[in-house]
């Protein structure tokens, strides 16, 4: 038996994409995909959703580009009924199945919930989000509660050396060169 088709859920998920609407009458979607270059998405297998609360693992039959767009087959989904009961539906997948990273290289995912110092050691507050932005990623910080300066959030840009000073992942921390009044 193949060691990936044993896996019943996912042990950390990561939301890799959204299953979209049902594309025809023999139970195609289409495929919304989160990664950075789209078809990635296909690199990761297996695809883990949650109905009704629960985890169920979905295998594709098959996929295809359709002028923009990706359009996917999903084994025993027969028709546009079956189809549509997937629609809105997100894709995770296990992060365990993820590569690692050369130091200075993060995911996303791992910066999450890190809290943000200055190089003083003022907590900026927490990363909730981040933003691509093409020049570089930028992260979305909540501000601290106590803070004078009336912030509810953040932009710092992530820029390794001149903003980034420090990241532990260990310790989920972030030091950056950032002025808290900004």
């Amino acid at each position: 038996m193949n060691k990936k088709n044993c896996i019943t859920e996912p042990v950390e998920p990561v939301v890799v994409g959204k299953m979209g609407s049902s594309y025809s009458i023999r139970g195609w979607l289409r495929l919304c995909s989160s990664t950075e270059e789209t078809e990635k998405i296909f690199d990761y297998q297996p695809w883990f959703i949650k109905i009704a609360g629960e985890w169920q693992m979905i295998l594709l039959e098959n996929w295809k580009r359709h002028y923009q767009d990706l359009i996917i087959k999903v084994r025993d989904v027969e028709n546009r009924e079956a189809a549509r009961l997937l629609t809105n539906c997100e894709i995770c997948v296990d992060a365990a199945q993820w590569p690692k990273l050369d130091n200075g290289k993060y995911y996303w995912k791992d910066l999450l919930r890190c809290q943000v110092l200055t190089v003083g050691g003022y907590k900026l507050g927490d990363v909730i989000d981040l933003i691509e932005t093409g020049a570089n990623d930028v992260l979305v910080v909540t501000a601290n509660l106590k803070d004078a300066f009336g912030l509810r959030e953040r932009l710092i840009p992530f820029i390794v050396g001149p903003v980034i000073q420090n990241v532990d992942l260990a310790s989920k921390l972030i030091e950056a060169n950032w002025d808290p009044r900004v």
